[in-house]
């Protein structure tokens, strides 16, 4: 295999026959995502130089980049990054696995540092964050991925081609239930300013997979917004869609939680469930390799899905009246808090 180096100002990158071997940092290392993003850039053949995380409870590094510098306090980090760049070595990529609130800022910080940026979904909160980092994209020169992994499924990229061949309306059921202990409730994604609440939460790239294969909102009804789970319909170009979002384990449906399982996911059009589960999990590295290979989800790929997320967040319930989601009727549970 021909192996040889590129010297730029000492800034090493190592060229193999058919890659490149690019530099990474992390942001969130101790967070719930990182794992599969430190997967993906090591199964793409990259190297991690450095991560942060304000939590050290980060050992998964040990079993993907155990010689990645760590720091727990952002100021240290920024000047490790700084120093690198000055050595002629600076990172290329910023993964960002941080809350969902921080997401703008530290895709700014990446941007700034001369890197693209990976950041995980929700991108950002509010579509006038996308606009403003198109502009920091244009000013900088660097551009900001996101991961979109359901538009890599084989079963939905094959709902897709089939709804392109056809022009009839399709009847769709989204149903997600992720089950969440009193955890929750006293994190930060308890908090509708920090996580954008369960629409966005848990619902962003289902949201985003609808709006990718049946086409853009034409109306948009929230039933139901509360702390534990949401409902509401669509009409997309091709669809009427019901959705309901779940954190709470009692509306699993009951064959599920007699399984023990704590997850449940459910697509049906026209009556026909489409099975997506497995494989749902394993799509990082894919991500990464078309974000590498210049074929990677941008900002504009990502703004209808935020725009739809925020709008049902900012909506008044109109409670449950008309088409509805049938598992909205469920009996409501008591917030933790007030029991």
């Amino acid at each position: 295999m021909n192996r040889w180096h590129f010297s730029n100002h000492q800034n090493f990158i190592i060229h193999h026959s058919s890659f490149i071997i690019h530099h990474f940092a992390l942001i969130g290392a101790a967070g719930y995502i990182a794992p599969r993003h430190l997967k993906a850039i090591k199964e793409t053949g990259n190297h991690l130089q450095a991560a942060y995380d304000p939590n050290d409870s980060v050992g998964i590094l040990d079993s993907y980049f155990p010689e990645a510098s760590f720091f727990t306090e952002f100021e240290r980090f920024d000047r490790h990054l700084e120093k690198l760049k000055r050595q002629g070595n600076p990172i290329h990529y910023l993964s960002i696995c941080s809350p969902n609130y921080l997401h703008d800022a530290h895709i700014r910080f990446g941007l700034r540092n001369g890197a693209n940026v990976i950041c995980e979904k929700p991108l950002v909160l509010n579509p006038w964050n996308a606009e403003a980092l198109m502009e920091n994209e244009a000013e900088t020169g660097n551009k900001v991925f996101t991961i979109l992994q359901l538009r890599l499924h084989p079963a939905i990229q094959a709902l897709k081609a089939q709804i392109e061949q056809s022009a009839e309306k399709r009847s769709v059921d989204l149903t997600y239930i992720t089950a969440r202990g009193n955890w929750y409730y006293t994190s930060w994604k308890a908090e509708l300013a920090k996580s954008g609440g369960i629409a966005t939460n848990i619902g962003i790239h289902f949201f985003d997979m609808l709006l990718w294969v049946f086409g853009p909102v034409k109306t948009n009804t929230v039933h139901l917004h509360m702390h534990d789970r949401a409902a509401g319909t669509l009409e997309l170009e091709k669809a009427n869609v019901r959705w309901f979002l779940s954190i709470n384990a009692e509306t699993l449906p009951v064959e599920v939680r007699e399984s023990g399982k704590r997850t449940y996911r459910s697509l049906t059009m026209d009556g026909q469930e489409i099975e997506f589960s497995d494989g749902f999990t394993d799509l990082h590295t894919t991500s990464y390799r078309n974000i590498l290979a210049g074929q990677g989800f941008g900002l504009q790929d990502a703004a209808p899905a935020i725009e739809l997320a925020h709008n049902i967040r900012n909506a008044s319930p109109a409670g449950l009246q008309g088409d509805y989601h049938p598992l909205a009727a469920q009996p409501f549970s008591r917030h933790p808090f007030n029991s």
